[in-house]
Parts: C-alpha cells; sequence; structure tokens
C-alpha cells in the first residue's frame, strides 16, 4: 500500500521529531530516534518483532521499528538533512549486534556522508520514524517522503508491502 505524505503530514512528523528529540544533537534517552544520537556509545542491536498483519519485522534492541527507503543504494544513504529528522538513521559504535530473529550474514555497517556509522541489513542502510512514539508503531509503513516510499523489513531484509 502506497501512501503519499501531504505537507501536513510532513510537517507533523518534523514536529514529532523535534519534540521527541531526533535531531543530530540528541542525548539519546527516550524513544528509539531520540536514542540515535550523533555519538551512539554502544553497538546497535537488530532485532525482530511481530507487527500484526505485517508479520515478523526489524527492530532495534528496545522493540522500535527499523525501516528502509527505497531512495538509498546498497549501503548508502541517501537520507540527510530534514530527512534524517524525520527518519533517523540506526547509528553505532563499531559493529552492530544481532538479536534472536535476525542474521548475523545480513548485518553491516556503512559510513554516512556526515562520518557516522549506520546499520545496515541485506545492504538497506536502517532508520527509525519520528511519527512512531513508541516501540511497535508502524506508523511509517509505506510512505511516500523524501522522493521515495519507506518499509518495514522481515528477517531475511525484504521490504514488507501490506
Amino acid at each position: 500500500m502506497k501512501r503519499t505524505a501531504t505537507a501536513a503530514t510532513c510537517a507533523a512528523a518534523l514536529s514529532v521529531a523535534v519534540l521527541t528529540g531526533c535531531s543530530d544533537s540528541s542525548s539519546g534517552e527516550a524513544y528509539g530516534p531520540a536514542s540515535s544520537s550523533a555519538s551512539p556509545s554502544t553497538a546497535a542491536t537488530v532485532d525482530t518483532k511481530s507487527a500484526g498483519k505485517l508479520g515478523s519485522v526489524l527492530v532495534d534492541d528496545k522493540g522500535n521499528t527499523l525501516y528502509l527507503f527505497l531512495a538509498d543504494k546498497k549501503n548508502r544513504s541517501n537520507c540527510t538533512g530534514d530527512c534524517a529528522k524525520a527518519w533517523p538513521p540506526l547509528l553505532t559504535k563499531g559493529a552492530a549486534e544481532v538479536g534472536k530473529g535476525a542474521d548475523k550474514k545480513l548485518l553491516d555497517v556503512t559510513k554516512r556522508s556526515d562520518g557516522h556509522e549506520q546499520v545496515t541489513y541485506n545492504g538497506h542502510p536502517l532508520y527509525y520514524y519520528a511519527g512512531d512514539t513508541k516501540p511497535g508503531q508502524t506508523n511509517g509503513q509505506g510512505l511516500d517522503q523524501f522522493g521515495a516510499e519507506w518499509y518495514v523489513l522481515d528477517a531475511k531484509g525484504n521490504k514488507v508491502e501490506g
């Protein structure tokens, strides 16, 4: 299901991003986007969790949903600036760790244009969505923002539609 974001939706997502502290200057104490600070102090963990009709999807160690961006190239993020405020990248310090349900062979790290390390899965850089305000939400699923669509991923690293 493709959903096109209206200007109001984008503005709301950016407002949530600012309110949740997901900017690069975040201290990293709250929900997923806020915990993805510019200087993470630990390795990020990728796990899986059931997301209802979407099935089992990738999440971080706190159960926060992770997304892929169709505008990205293999192991290269094309989401910076305002995009990265609405869709904060999953950053890590060193190699990312695998939780139960995720495949270690598909987990990797890539360097972003700002020099920070972003977690990838099956070549897809991983992101949070600022419009998800608590673990388990999938409000970003199927959105068309910043030039392409956003989807959750399954344990094989494929986009999940539906």
